[in-house]
């Protein structure tokens, strides 16, 4: 009833982490059903996804997109996310920007010998020859997509839907310190507490399955109360 947005898969994951052995299909069996239309997964469109399973460590993808503001102004955030635990390495926000700047930001995501060995991004134009410099010299293999083939970037397109549907769309964007603010919450919830299919129902940074007799189970709120944390505490 806390979390309207949450499926049986993440309710399911929740539970596991609080010591319930039930399955995903009990819990689905329980909710109130809510007509969606059918949808494909990424997986039915994932290219290369022999090589992605593969070499999932080392890889990371970054991608763009845009918010709109309370008063029309466009802020784009970039992001860039490390494909082994799903976890978004870095983020900024601006609202001009350059090759020379998302070039900056690659540089900031990964110091002291941590870059990948591949970078999977798009074909945007920013991606000009400044990015591409500074890409090599930190010996990484740039991987550009397909024009027009958004599925070939399945992780970051994935990330950047699950920031919109759990996080943004939620809430009206004051500015760009205000969406600095929202993200850094999201992230760090994404990271410690948001379980994931893809990491068999575990967040990036590994939580601890809780035993029953650890005490009752407590709500903490995040981000406002748009999702929450259980945990078990001692009476």
């Amino acid at each position: 009833m806390e979390n309207r947005t949450w499926g049986a898969p993440r309710i399911h994951g929740e539970l596991l982490k609080l010591g319930y052995e039930v399955s995903e299909a009990t819990v689905s069996k329980y909710m109130k059903r809510h007509w969606k239309p059918p949808s494909q997964s990424w997986r039915t469109f994932l290219a290369g996804r022999t090589f992605l399973a593969n070499h999932a460590e080392v890889i990371a993808a970054i991608d763009f997109f845009t918010v709109h503001t309370a008063t029309f102004r466009i802020l784009y955030v970039f992001v860039v996310i490390e494909h082994g635990r799903r976890c978004v390495v870095h983020f900024n926000v601006t609202s001009s920007p350059t090759a020379q700047w998302t070039g900056q930001q690659i540089v900031e995501a990964f110091p002291f010998d941590t870059a990948p060995r591949y970078l999977v991004r798009d074909n945007d134009g920013i991606y000009g020859t400044a990015f591409q410099r500074r890409v090599r010299s930190l010996h990484i293999k740039d991987v550009p997509t397909a024009p027009h083939s958004p599925w070939q970037n399945p992780i970051a397109e994935r990330i950047i839907g699950t920031l919109r549907r759990e996080c943004l769309n939620h809430v009206i964007v004051s500015n760009e310190r205000h969406l600095r603010r929202l993200l850094k919450e999201y992230v760090d919830y994404h990271h410690r507490s948001r379980t994931h299919l893809s990491l068999d129902k575990d967040p990036p940074e590994p939580r601890d399955i809780e035993s029953r007799t650890n005490g009752n189970v407590v709500s903490f709120p995040m981000l406002g109360g748009l999702h929450h944390r259980y945990s078990r505490v001692a009476a």
